[in-house]
């Protein structure tokens, strides 16, 4: 399931060229927070999965909602106290 969110989220993945240096910038706007700049297009969106992966790990470990994406929806469930 994880891996389908992963991929749902890279189809929503925009990319830009940007005027300054001619690096590409990467953002994924469902995933407020998730982008990337590097110097190729295959850098950028490697390194935007990254992020991906690692905001989702993040929100994952603090509890905080994930957004709906393409009908997939990941909910974190709370620990029980002992």
């Amino acid at each position: 399931m994880l891996t389908k969110y992963i991929d749902a989220a890279m189809r929503h993945a925009r990319y830009e060229i940007l005027k300054d240096d001619g690096s590409f910038y990467g953002e994924i706007p469902p995933c407020r927070g998730v982008y990337a700049c590097t110097l190729t297009l295959e850098g950028c969106r490697s390194a935007l999965t990254d992020a991906l992966e690692d905001w989702l790990l993040f929100r994952i470990h603090k509890h905080l909602p994930l957004p709906k994406i393409d009908g997939i929806e990941l909910k974190v469930r709370k620990e029980k106290a002992a």
